[in-house]
């Protein structure tokens, strides 16, 4: 009988358990007690509530997130997105002086030169994308250091506060949660977001080439055209739209995704779709000459090569955007089945409301030194920065090297600063700043595939150096790309893929 009595105390303990009271916002009980000065107040079990009237709506409320460092925490560096600037920052910070706190709506960096290839199977999504505690291993292991997966919605220099927002999605979306976060020292990495010129219906057909979830949601787009152009039924003319991919846009990335495209519709569509292999075909529509930033011989080379490849190029200005074609200036209408939009990018619509100084072109203006101009404790590098005009230097352009190179100065500057004794807020008024920022551009380059690519050298456009195309660009541009892969994990991962795309092809799997 004793295994009766067990199951007597088994159940009695199951309904004891089962008639705790539930709470129903799980904030209340961990963001709260973790973070927040105000305590959280238990609901009454026992009691029926009386009617209420219809509530006011009250404005947003702001919980005390992170407050104020204390005289014997260490000081905090808040940094604002997890791009190539602020995770090289993040990187580069001395975690024995700073407590870092970084808020971004990703978990991760995207190394994004390579991210066209995933579109098409040459590389997995995982192998682009690089964990920011691999980055940073301080922003899960100290104590004083946090990773938010939120917005910046709202930014207060004089309080040194920014206000964020939790991100939330899924069938069933938990209800945002608003907090505050105080910084000694914040860098602002925000990145920039495409440029539509206004545009009507870009946003709601087109398809940027910016995050690894726009890489996957045109890996699906792309195969399940492919499959529905072979369904029983399907007119000729459907089948042509279907397959018509429009690449809008000749910069590097619009030209390496036509390059990818191109390439796997004559390695992998020409012998595994082989019945709808003469429907398929890539479009690039560019405003002026294709790779503008590039040597004249070098853009002569990549039209020939595209247009040899079968990527047709169009030069044209596009006037609309409708479900299924595009209408350009002249009047032209396009077809397509899948639109890429890869026009370049702008500042976002939060660097414009957010209350600093702004450069030439809507950016959050800097000096020489990345510091934010009239506010304290405040940087800005990345995309979302530019140098004021009192500087006299130029916008620096929007690129990978640039955001690099800014996050790895930075964190030098804000060691040194550390070093010296400033870095609670305020406390570096009276630091005398040295070296200021100098960018020397490394040279430029592009995939155009079938094993062809263009190297750059050349420090500026009118400017001498090495300039070069063909198949040594193209194990140059592999060589390098590989060894600036942010962890060896995934320079493994990305090795290991060329190796099985080359022997087996791409992988054509629609998940």
């Amino acid at each position: 009988m004793s295994w009766f009595r067990s199951l007597i105390q088994v159940s009695a303990t199951t309904a004891r358990s089962s008639a705790r009271p539930r709470i129903s916002d799980p904030f209340s009980c961990t963001l709260l007690s973790r973070f927040s000065s105000e305590p959280a107040r238990p609901s009454p079990i026992h009691e029926t509530p009386a009617p209420t009237p219809t509530p006011t709506p009250q404005p947003p409320t702001f919980y005390s997130g992170l407050g104020p460092t204390m005289p014997g925490d260490k000081p905090r560096v808040v940094v604002l997105g997890s791009g190539w600037a602020g995770c090289r920052l993040m990187k580069g910070l001395d975690t024995e002086q700073y407590d870092i706190v970084c808020v971004s709506p990703r978990n991760h960096m995207v190394f994004t030169p390579l991210l066209a290839s995933t579109c098409v199977g040459t590389l997995e999504f995982r192998s682009v994308a690089e964990p920011i505690a691999r980055i940073q291993p301080a922003i899960s292991r100290e104590t004083g250091s946090y990773f938010f997966l939120s917005n910046c919605i709202g930014l207060d220099p004089d309080k040194h506060m920014v206000k964020c927002e939790t991100v939330t999605d899924g069938a069933e979306p938990l209800k945002p949660w608003k907090f505050e976060i105080a910084y000694d020292k914040l860098v602002i990495a925000l990145g920039a977001m495409p440029t539509t010129f206004g545009i009507q219906g870009v946003h709601e057909h087109a398809i940027f080439l910016r995050e690894v979830s726009h890489a996957q949601e045109i890996r699906r787009k792309l195969l399940l055209n492919l499959m529905l152009s072979d369904v029983p039924g399907v007119s000729e003319e459907e089948k042509s739209r279907l397959l018509h991919c429009v690449v809008v846009g000749g910069g590097p990335t619009g030209v390496e995704f036509s390059g990818e495209l191109s390439d796997f519709i004559q390695r992998d569509v020409q012998e595994r779709y082989a019945h709808v292999k003469n429907y398929i075909h890539v479009t690039l529509i560019e405003a002026n000459e294709i790779l503008s930033s590039f040597d004249d011989r070098l853009r002569h080379y990549a039209t020939k090569q595209l247009t040899k490849s079968g990527v047709r190029l169009v030069r044209g200005i596009v006037k609309d955007v409708k479900d299924k074609k595009i209408i350009l200036n002249d009047g032209t209408e396009v077809p397509y089945g899948l639109l890429v939009w890869s026009t370049g990018v702008g500042p976002s619509p939060l660097v414009n409301s957010l209350p600093l100084t702004k450069s030439p072109g809507g950016r959050i203006g800097v000096d020489e030194w990345l510091r934010v101009p009239d506010v304290q404790d405040v940087y800005s590098i990345g995309d979302c920065s530019g140098f004021v005009e009192s500087t006299g230097k130029p916008t620096l352009p929007a690129l990978a090297q640039v955001a690099e190179r800014q996050g790895k100065y930075l964190a030098n500057l804000l060691n040194k600063i550390g070093k010296a004794g400033g870095g609670r807020a305020n406390a570096a008024r009276e630091y005398k700043y040295e070296e200021p920022f100098v960018y020397k551009h490394l040279g430029s380059m592009a995939t155009l595939g079938r094993y062809k690519a263009l190297v750059d050298l050349r420090q500026s456009k009118a400017g001498k150096g090495v300039s070069m195309a063909g198949f040594f660009s193209w194990f140059v541009w592999r060589s390098a790309y590989l060894t600036r892969v942010i962890s060896w994990r995934n320079r493994f991962y990305v090795a290991i893929n060329w190796l099985t795309t080359f022997v087996f092809g791409r992988d054509i799997s629609r998940i």
